[in-house]
């Protein structure tokens, strides 16, 4: 029988072997009785046999592996011993045979016995000490070590784990992962390990390899660790028995992947690694970690039944995806650093590091440093994303000053990309001084002076100098210290503690920076000028936060990125990371916009005061206003906010009818005035807001479609009706109606839309008891409906007065009363209204300018194509994934709400909590709402564009798929 060729036979399903087959089997042939368990396996069949005396694993091998491959799993076993290593023992049969026939049912099986090495699976450790990742590396690295040596015919095999096929297996089991994120970003990343691979692939060392001590196979007992499961022994790679260790310990450490340098550093004690096998190293990790997850996924569907196999695919996607996260390139750098390290701590005392003297004879101050970072001024009004952003400001500085100088460890802004899957390069480690006049360049310390790859590198004792631009002749030399090496108009220069390795010259902040200057050092000495730069930690900036601000004012994310920069839909923190915003309904013309930023800083200069002085922007807000609203709306109140809208709507309605009662609905949230926070009944703002509610207020029910009393698109009837019914009792008690209040759409709720005829049917019956109509605008209308311009003109009415907000300001404290003249002239009877800010030039430029850059720019149009599109793909994502209960809203009002049971609509609010969490990760911002916080909410500016609207489905796709 020939070895095994998994491309030929893909599909493994485990033998048909049942307890009571295996106990005969054990006794008749092994002459074993006790008691009989299985143990978890991919392919095969093993049972434990515990005799009362010792413990022995029996094992019936797939009948698609021949005899000689399980020899040579004998035959490895054999070469360990002695090695230091604990390693099951053989056990013979009765007839002194290591390996024999057994017939279960027709099917003839090869059976062998090994004694049970007795300890617990590192897998059950939960988190490892360094300790037990240095154990894992140290018995990965002496089995190869070990098997270096053996030669078999059985080794001769083609199995799924030999990492030298590992694209093929993925493009054979690919089909298997059924949710297709998941199976576009295994394709890429497996891509892109391939690429990597490519070049090495003749380089890297073959030889008899275990192929699997992974978490899983090694046991910790009195007797010291232990490897066993030797099924996957054949001719290998040498590199991938160290990635599969290394993928195996992953998802162990998936908050602080760099913990496997532990596991990588105890190997290569025991099994050197070479400089291909480093450079090959973290592509076979990505690579081993796509094929478990296929082979994990195919498993699953030829044996539904296979507990272990579907077990371990959450900790196998786990181990994956942060293998894919982190860049290749940064990694080996880090590998071959913490190896050098190793290496250099067992030598006698090295040489200490040259001095540096200045590579560069200027005279250089802060005037010459270029800010890139994200707080630049220069890089306001998205000219970050211009391909020539940093050469333009090089520019301006060397007309200034002569020369320019960048920063090092400085995040540039001009380094990120928006739309992101993956963290941005923009961390500098290397520095760029642009001399137009052109400059000597001068050895700072003695060394070898060559080129290598294209750069000039000159090599000290323990440091090296990496430059480009450098011109001089083509030649290799001796320097010394001070000693004139060329000249240069753009030099970049990069130190490095690595020999002859060139660590990247831009990282992600995905690694601690303390790693990088360690291999990357500080080169302001080469230019006599303090070029650090780091960014803010967000942790330490959150800390002080809450020393002082009052922490019920909550923040998003339990460690939220800090953000310090915002353009049109995307948001940018200090690390220059780009994320796209998908919950900022109070930034309607998107952030940062250079023609609001003109208006604001034009009107500053000229007069900001308070609107009871006399201005000409003020009479043209207000008329703008009174234009766009709806018929027979003609006065407006200007004020800073939703909630003192709201407030002064509230008032309104009771001044002008004199009366104080005011109908709202459950569910709602209208603001945190004493006012708008009394009519606000939203379990998910205050947990006792149904039991605090001042006598002034009557509740009746959210008409919620979704969850409501009476659910279902034909269910304003039904809720009319219960309206009559406690207007009927409000009468009977003698309580006359002052107003009621409602959004024209569920905000709280995430956009539910009101059934049809509903507001219409409630306006009715309010106006016939002299009674009135409060549209909540603040966060549905100003058309981030798309369709409407007012959530009001959706359900088909004109209220008497419309509160609105955050839109209208972008971001600047700015809100208004919308009403009748007859309504705004009742407050006189209470005296003069007046608001200090409300209405200030600036604040009445701010809302001018808003508007007119919604009509030029055309955004409520946006919200209505770019809206529908996008809730078309989020409700094709409820068709993949149970998680999610139903999509609500209109245009660039969105919310997807996600439940555990579509039937029982229970709540998913520890998935949505974590959907959240990791959609930041994916480079999207978007939070839960609701009673439940189940609902997430995708408001974003108005100006977001398709791409984006696409990249942040695919990402919640990919995070729906994996919860």
């Amino acid at each position: 029988m020939p070895n095994f060729d998994f491309l030929t036979q893909p599909a493994l399903p485990r033998p048909d072997v049942t307890a009571d087959d295996a106990v005969a089997i054990a006794a008749e042939r092994f002459g074993l009785q006790g008691r009989i368990i299985e143990l978890g396996s991919n392919q095969d069949r093993n049972f434990r046999v515990d005799t009362g005396d010792a413990r022995y694993v029996l094992k019936l091998a797939n009948p698609v592996f021949s005899a000689d491959e399980l020899r040579a799993q004998n035959a490895a076993l054999a070469a360990l011993t002695g090695s230091g290593i604990r390693i099951p023992e053989v056990i013979a049969t009765l007839d002194d045979q290591e390996l024999v026939e057994v017939d279960v049912r027709g099917v003839t099986l090869l059976a062998r016995v090994l004694r049970y090495l007795d300890g617990d699976p590192l897998t059950d450790v939960g988190r490892p000490t360094p300790e037990q990742l240095r154990t894992l590396g140290t018995l990965a690295g002496r089995v190869a070590a070990g098997l270096s040596a053996l030669r078999h015919p059985g080794l001769d095999r083609s199995t799924q784990w030999d990492a030298r096929i590992g694209g093929e297996v993925v493009d054979l089991l690919l089909e298997h992962v059924e949710q297709p994120a998941k199976r576009r970003v295994v394709r890429d990343a497996t891509d892109a390990a391939l690429g990597r691979l490519a070049p090495l692939r003749d380089r890297l060392r073959v030889q008899a390899v275990h192929g699997d001590v992974t978490d899983d196979n090694i046991v910790l007992g009195d007797g010291g660790p232990g490897v066993i499961d030797f099924g996957d022994v054949s001719d290998g790679w040498l590199v991938a028995e160290l990635a599969a260790t290394v993928t195996s310990a992953l998802h162990h450490v998936p908050d602080e992947p760099l913990a496997v340098l532990d596991v990588i550093d105890a190997f290569h004690a025991e099994a050197p690694l070479d400089d291909s096998d480093l450079a090959a190293l973290w592509p076979l990790v990505v690579l081993r970690g796509a094929v478990l997850v296929v082979s994990g996924e195919q498993q699953v569907a030829l044996e539904a039944d296979n507990i272990y196999a579907a077990e371990n695919r959450a900790h196998e996607w786990v181990a994956f995806d942060v293998a894919r996260r982190l860049d290749a390139d940064e990694v080996e750098t880090l590998i071959r650093a913490r190896l050098a390290a190793s290496t250099a701590a067992q030598q006698p005392a090295a040489p200490a590091r040259p001095a540096i003297a200045p590579l560069v004879s200027l005279s250089t101050t802060a005037a010459n440093l270029a800010d890139l970072s994200v707080t630049s001024r220069e890089l306001d009004a998205g000219a970050w994303l211009r391909p020539d952003a940093e050469d333009a400001i090089l520019a301006r500085i060397c007309r200034e000053h002569g020369h320019a100088i960048t920063r090092f460890g400085e995040a540039r802004l001009t380094r990120a990309s928006t739309d992101r899957s993956l963290p941005s390069r923009t961390v500098a480690l290397a520095v760029t001084l642009e001399a137009p006049t052109g400059v000597d360049v001068i050895a700072p310390f003695d060394g070898e002076l060559s080129l290598s790859g294209g750069s000039w590198l000159l090599r000290g004792d323990g440091l090296e100098l990496w430059l480009d631009g450098l011109t001089r002749p083509l030649t290799t030399a001796t320097v010394r210290a001070g000693d004139t090496i060329g000249t240069a108009i753009r030099l970049t220069a990069q130190l490095s503690t690595l020999s002859g390795h060139r660590p990247p010259a831009f990282v992600t902040p995905t690694l601690p920076f303390s790693e990088w200057a360690a291999v990357s050092p500080d080169p302001s000495a080469l230019f006599g000028i303090e070029l650090t730069v780091e960014a803010p930690d967000p942790d330490a900036s959150l800390a002080r936060r809450d020393a002082t601000f009052a922490t019920v004012q909550e923040h998003y994310f339990a460690h939220p990125p800090l953000v310090e920069r915002g353009w049109r839909h995307h948001l940018v923190d200090t690390r220059a990371q780009t994320y796209i915003d998908m919950v900022n309904n109070v930034t309607q013309i998107g952030h940062g916009h250079p023609r609001l930023v003109e208006a604001v800083r034009d009107q500053w200069a000229r007069l900001n005061t308070n609107s009871r002085f006399h201005y000409d922007e003020l009479s043209r807000f207000t008329e703008r206003l009174a234009e766009i609203a709806p018929e027979g709306l003609d006065t407006v109140f200007l004020v800073n906010s939703g909630s003192e809208a709201v407030d002064l709507a509230l008032r309104l309605a009771q001044i002008h009818t004199d009366r104080r009662t005011i109908l709202a609905v459950t569910e709602a949230y209208h603001g945190w005035t004493m006012a708008s926070d009394a009519v606000s009944s939203s379990l998910g703002d205050n947990p006792r807001a149904l039991e605090t509610r001042p006598d002034w207020v009557k509740l009746v029910a959210a008409p919620n479609s979704l969850r409501g009393i009476h659910t279902g698109p034909d269910a304003g009837p039904a809720y009319l009706a219960d309206l009559d019914a406690d207007l009927a009792a409000l009468d009977a008690a003698g309580i006359e109606v002052a107003g009621y209040i409602a959004e024209p759409v569920f905000g709280n709720a995430g956009g539910l839309m009101l059934p049809d005829g509903y507001l219409a049917g409630v306006y009715e019956r309010i106006r016939a008891r002299g009674g009135v109509c409060i549209a909540d605008e603040v966060q549905v209308g100003y058309g981030r409906l798309g369709h409407y311009f007012w959530g009001s003109e959706q359900q088909g009415v004109v209220p008497d007065v419309i509160t609105i907000a955050k839109a209208m300001g972008n971001g600047q404290p700015l809100g208004a009363v919308i009403t009748r003249r007859e309504i705004a002239e009742s407050f006189a009877a209470e005296g003069s209204f007046f608001s200090s800010a409300g209405g200030s030039p600036v604040s009445s430029v701010v809302g001018l300018t808003v508007l007119d850059v919604m009509r030029d720019e055309g955004l409520q149009q946006n919200a209505a194509t770019v809206g529908d599109h996008l809730a078309d793909r989020l409700r094709g994502l409820g068709e993949r994934h149970p998680l999610v209960g139903a999509v609500h809203g209109m245009g660039l009002y969105l919310g997807m709400e996600l439940v555990l049971d579509r039937e029982t609509l229970a709540p998913a609010t520890a998935e949505a909590a974590v959907v959240c969490e990791r959609m930041l990760a994916e480079g999207c911002i978007v939070q839960p709402t609701g009673d439940y916080k189940n609902v997430l909410k995708i408001k974003p500016p108005l100006c977001i564009t398709r791409e984006s609207a696409d990249r942040f489905v695919d990402a919640l796709d990919l995070v729906l798929a994996t919860l």
